[in-house]
């Protein structure tokens, strides 16, 4: 199957190719073409095939005078930091979402690299912004992605290789987790009893913000965190409802501990302070580890030595960005 993807698209940019270009003239390949012929872009070469936009990024942009794309394109090994290794595994997400994500990574025209500065800012082909980061290294980021390289030439516009897949919602945090607990994002779904301990406390304003708020970051912790802190506690969350038997003002505590505003509200996995603690909205302190391979771990005060690693990290929302842990922090 996979390889009659790959003679579609051939097919399809010889197609167009054939009427507008002599015999003997050499000519850049498309950004489709490129990530065919190029093995570090397997994966997004297969997410482009089930997200619909392989033929799109073959061909002149119609949205821009010049025919030209500008493609933040993740390699195959940003693709496996989410568990994304083959055209299989990308069915665990649902296509829309898929398609919206590629259309993230995509600006309409010419962004070379030396426009790339820190702090700027460039629309997305979904609408969402993204922000460029410089840490003190001088490593550019794009959000919470590593820019790889620059300025990889295309017949049909530019390509900078980053080291993890750009993430936006397009919704607030409450929404967004409702978006995965529905089952919106993966096929299967995730942040379930996150979902119910937001609803148990009334905590669903806070998480929704209001426009012009001040933006938010949020560890939120996965199904599976949960319920290995029922296990601890020897109260068994088999089920979201089961959250309901833990006190409401003992929940409360805890998700507040996830919440972190101020100075740090709506910061990226690149733009965390590393080895620092931070203040919750609960008023307890968060330890937030060494950045490396472009996350950072995280520490409730209640955890002793015990750390949660970022599984999902630098999901972008309207009021913050998320970052999805595989612990849950206590106060």
């Amino acid at each position: 199957m996979k390889k009659n993807y790959k003679l579609m698209i051939a097919l399809g940019l010889s197609l167009f190719a054939a009427g507008g270009c002599a015999k003997n003239t050499e000519v850049d390949p498309s950004i489709t073409n490129i990530a065919v012929s190029n093995p570090d872009f397997q994966t997004l070469e297969d997410a482009a095939v089930r997200g619909n936009v392989a033929i799109l990024l073959g061909n002149s942009n119609p949205g821009d005078p010049e025919g030209k794309f500008t493609v933040f394109a993740p390699t195959n090994s940003a693709f496996a930091r989410l568990g994304l290794n083959s055209a299989q595994d990308l069915t665990v997400l649902q296509q829309p979402f898929l398609r919206n994500t590629l259309f993230y990574h995509v600006f309409n025209g010419t962004l070379p690299g030396v426009a790339l500065t820190p702090n700027s800012v460039s629309p997305s082909a979904l609408g969402p912004q993204r922000r460029i980061i410089r840490r003190a290294d001088n490593s550019l980021y794009v959000n919470g992605s590593k820019i790889l390289g620059t300025d990889v030439r295309a017949s049909n516009g530019l390509i900078h290789p980053i080291d993890k897949v750009l993430l936006a919602t397009g919704a607030d945090v409450l929404n967004s987790a409702l978006a995965l607990q529905k089952g919106d994002v993966f096929v299967q779904p995730e942040l379930t009893y996150l979902v119910e301990a937001v609803l148990y406390t009334n905590l669903a304003g806070a998480l929704a913000g209001s426009p012009g708020g001040a933006p938010l970051t949020v560890f939120a912790p996965t199904d599976q965190a949960f319920k290995n802190l029922g296990t601890m506690l020897g109260v068994p969350l088999n089920q979201p409802s089961d959250i309901r038997k833990l006190p409401e003002a003992t929940v409360r505590a805890v998700l507040l501990n996830h919440v972190v505003g101020g100075t740090q509200g709506g910061k990226f996995t690149s733009e965390l302070p590393e080895n620092a603690v931070v203040a919750s909205a609960g008023g307890a302190p968060v330890a937030l580890g060494a950045f490396t391979n472009g996350v950072l771990t995280v520490r409730g005060n209640g955890n002793g030595t015990n750390t949660a690693n970022m599984v999902i990290p630098d999901v972008q929302c309207t009021n913050g960005v998320v970052h999805v842990i595989d612990r849950v922090l206590l106060p």
